[in-house]
């Protein structure tokens, strides 16, 4: 796979709706070629403490931020056509589908590939883990900053140009 789009979701709380930042990084010709981040206002708007120490995102970070909708007019141009990419996808397309379900959104049945189930099969037991960090170091790219949707997005289409 060469042209696809790689996506990371966080979130405010346990629903899967309340995505707080969002980061995308769209790879063409097997060579990164745009990315986007963006805070986004959750629905529901309260953030859970063990959200916060995940990724350090707070209701004061996203409290002037735009709602998912205005933040998704500058996405979708971007990912139209493309495959979607992340690690545990089962996790971030949960995330879109209830997000456009809470904003009553066209649900446009995005095509998700999974780099975690891919590095299952490809690295099998030679892996302390499949984590993200972990897969991502082992396809020479290095994770500093995990849980900023951004970084992780990178480290996922890293991964995806390795080995899906």
């Amino acid at each position: 796979m060469t042209d696809f789009a790689a996506i990371d979701f966080e979130t405010a709380n346990e629903n899967p709706s309340s995505v707080c930042s969002v980061g995308v990084v769209v790879v063409r010709g097997g060579e990164i070629a745009d990315s986007f981040y963006s805070l986004i206002r959750p629905e529901p708007e309260y953030y859970q403490w063990f959200c916060t120490r995940v990724h350090g995102i707070c209701e004061e970070d996203t409290y002037c931020a735009p709602v998912f909708p205005k933040v998704w007019e500058k996405v979708a141009p971007m990912v139209e056509g493309l495959p979607l990419v992340a690690h545990n996808s089962r996790f971030d397309e949960m995330c879109l589908k209830e997000v456009f379900k809470v904003y009553q959104m066209d649900y446009p049945d995005y095509v998700f590939y999974d780099t975690l189930k891919a590095a299952r099969r490809h690295f099998g037991r030679r892996l302390p883990d499949h984590q993200l960090h972990t897969v991502a170091a082992a396809c020479g790219h290095c994770l500093v900053n995990h849980h900023h949707a951004l970084e992780d997005a990178e480290a996922c289409a890293r991964i995806a140009i390795e080995i899906l």
